[in-house]
């Protein structure tokens, strides 16, 4: 009676009281990472709601964080969860990946799977699965085909990430119309609007944790969306109907991934997690994929130069295209792009790609000609597949385009999908029509469609305007690169990309895997004659700390011609490694990586910064013991600065080194370096 009247006096009743207590959770389940250091919890309260939590050395990292489903046609799976059975496993196995950044791969976790189940009339359960690595945390929820669940409308998870501390986020914005192709904000964690992943998070006590997601198949993409303080929400992209995922049950969800390191280098290791978590090679013999360095008819049109369409600045004629093979050939540069080759330029295409015709060339452009021209060079040609968003329209050419690029000994297509966001083109059998998202559960099976009737054909996909990367690429080795985000074309226009973008991206976007940046401007010019924000040093260095098998040479021949020594660096430069590693960086400010050539001993190292000048020293204990090397270094010159002639200024200078000694790396405003360690061959390499 006490209670009761003294709550009464300010307009509370006791029911509203135990309403507004929260229920008490109590851990289920318990896993830890293989050296011990990550500890992962299950917990259910005493309303039935499961949820994780994840600790690291001992501190918090993620609260209590809630697990479970929403659909459009069925009560949530949310309230009156019981735990009804655990499992426990560990693997440590290393696998060899065809091309990338690591030769072979260790993954070695634990796995933790809590099987949940409703003590409600229906009964339904579901599992979900944690892999805890040493230096992160991947999670999937499994629905089984059961009675009362055969099929699942998802309208949204309800996974929730509750981190344990504030912190610093960098981030770009979800939902907006130009798809991935946003800067980074750089806010506290709690001034989070709604994000794309990869998110990067540097919490107060200095760990770093990054939020995406791996093996996007058959789903929505995820998002996060801040609910309170520091506590984020999955939000699926949407489709064109109620429900985000509408699938059979019995399938897994992607994996939800939590990498943690205790700074930004760590945390691109730790990303490493993105290729564990898919499945292995399914296309068999891979050997017909060829990463490398490729030119293209490509940057005359982005300056305006020339144009995509017919007409008297057409870029892919004939003779336009042998400049560039002959230019490739001179330069040992295995591959050209051409864009605008086919049928279906002229007029607005932009969001209306259904002109195009991928196996018909416009009469300009003579392609068996230009294949026994490139042959002949020991050149093939890449092609481009624009499809203007007309998803449905590509789907009904996929084999007559990869057949007909199998044909004229075309190895990369290029797929583009310009328009706006939400407004991707679907047309459905009984010929109605929907407008769908990028990265909505069809329009990801579009994609996955793409690749593997191109695999059929021996053809890669370097995918732009794509579906966000999640490490698809060890599943199908033929996705070679993406785009996804704002790359060098932004700096012809208006509005570039400031100087600290690129070390943004190497701790963000591509933490999730390759961009195809397309770098190598050395003119430092884009459209109107405007100055890109970078020195020449750093458009070198871009070629090692942006990871992509396949790399553009993005400038014209002619602008080349003019810069011989900085051209040496990009035709010794290869795109396929051994080993990484990760000597220094910080979010947004600087990075400096070593790579080491897969074909030899050689060593490439990248440095970039931002708007500042900055230097940093380096320790060479990455170079092969025993060995002296001959460093051929690129660095920012006398004066350099991005917003100066100066820009242009930089100094090539060659110095021994061996293991253990220490480089002071100089960075320029908006500048970088790029050095070659050239290792001995024959009997002097060992001393």
């Amino acid at each position: 009676m006490i209670l009761s009247h003294s709550f009464g006096r300010i307009g509370l009743s006791l029911a509203a009281l135990i309403v507004a207590v929260p229920a008490l959770a109590d851990v289920v389940a318990k896993g830890s990472s293989p050296d011990g250091s990550i500890v992962v919890t299950v917990s259910i309260d005493g309303d039935g709601r499961a949820s994780y939590a994840i600790a690291r050395k001992g501190k918090p990292l993620l609260n209590d964080s809630h697990l479970g489903f929403l659909f459009t046609d069925a009560p949530k799976i949310d309230r009156h969860l019981t735990l009804a059975a655990t499992a426990k496993s560990k693997v440590d196995t290393i696998w060899t990946q065809p091309f990338g950044e690591w030769l072979k791969m260790r993954d070695n976790h634990t796995e933790l799977t809590v099987t949940l189940r409703e003590a409600s009339e229906l009964k339904r359960a579901m599992d979900v699965t944690f892999r805890i690595f040493d230096d992160g945390v991947g999670f999937r929820y499994t629905l089984p085909d059961q009675p009362n669940l055969h099929h699942a409308n998802i309208a949204d998870e309800l996974t929730e990430f509750a981190f344990a501390q504030p912190g610093t986020a960098w981030w770009k914005p979800a939902y907006l119309w130009n798809r991935e192709e946003y800067l980074y904000n750089k806010t506290p964690l709690d001034g989070v609007g709604t994000a794309q992943t990869v998110m990067t998070i540097k919490l107060a006590d200095g760990t770093h944790v990054a939020l995406h997601e791996a093996a996007l198949t058959n789903y929505s993409a995820m998002n996060l969306r801040r609910e309170q303080g520091n506590t984020f929400q999955a939000s699926l992209t949407p489709g064109s109907g109620a429900p985000k995922v509408s699938r059979d049950a019995g399938f897994s969800t992607p994996w939800r991934t939590i990498a943690i390191a205790d700074d930004a280098p760590g945390l691109y290791y730790a990303s490493r997690m993105e290729l564990n978590l898919n499945e292995p090679n399914k296309l068999g013999n891979v050997s017909w994929i060829k990463p490398g360095k490729f030119a293209g008819v490509w940057w005359n049109m982005i300056t305006g130069h020339w144009s995509w369409a017919t007409g008297p600045l057409h870029g892919a004629t004939t003779a336009h295209v042998k400049e560039y093979i002959d230019f490739a050939a001179t330069n040992r540069i295995p591959g050209v792009l051409v864009e605008g080759w086919n049928v279906g330029w002229d007029g607005d295409w932009f969001g209306n790609g259904n002109a195009m015709n991928f196996d018909q060339p416009t009469p300009d452009f003579d392609a068996t000609e230009l294949q026994r021209y490139a042959a002949a060079k020991g050149v093939y040609i890449i092609g481009h597949n624009e499809t203007g968003g007309s998803s449905s329209h590509y789907d009904g050419q996929l084999d007559r385009a990869f057949g007909y690029a199998q044909k004229h000994g075309i190895p990369v297509i290029k797929t583009g999908y310009v328009t706006d966001a939400g407004q991707i083109e679907r047309v459905d059998p009984d010929g109605s029509t929907h407008r769908e998202w990028h990265e909505g559960q069809w329009n990801v099976n579009h994609y996955t469609r793409v690749v593997t009737t191109a695999a059929k054909y021996h053809v890669s996909i370097d995918s732009h305007e794509p579906v966000k990367d999640t490490g698809l690429r060890r599943t199908y080795p033929n996705w070679i690169a993406r785009e996804g985000g704002r790359g060098m074309e932004y700096n012809s226009w208006a509005g570039k990309n400031p100087p600290e973008h690129e070390a943004n991206l190497v701790f963000t976007q591509m933490l999730g895997g390759p961009m195809d940046f397309t770098p190598g401007i050395l003119s430092l010019k884009g459209s109107n004659d405007s100055d890109l924000m970078s020195t020449i040093a750093k458009q070198l260095a871009l070629y090692v700390v942006l990871y992509s098998p396949v790399v553009m040479v993005a400038d014209t021949p002619e602008h080349y011609s003019k810069y011989p020594g900085p051209m040496k660096f990009i035709r010794d430069v290869p795109t396929d490694w051994s080993e990484t590693r990760v000597l220094n960086g910080e979010v947004g400010d600087y990075v400096t990586i070593a790579r080491k050539d897969r074909r030899n001993n050689d060593w490439f190292l990248g440095a970039i910064g931002d708007e500042e000048a900055r230097q940093s020293t380096v320790t060479l204990d990455f170079l092969d013991a025993g060995m002296t090397y001959t460093a051929e270094i690129y660095r920012d010159g006398p004066g350099a600065d991005y917003r100066t002639t100066a820009r242009h200024s930089i100094a090539i200078e060659t110095r021994k080194v061996k293991r253990g000694d220490r480089l002071t790396i100089a960075l320029a405003p908006g500048g970088g370096e790029a050095i070659r360690f050239v290792a001995p061959t024959g009997k002097a390499a060992r001393r």
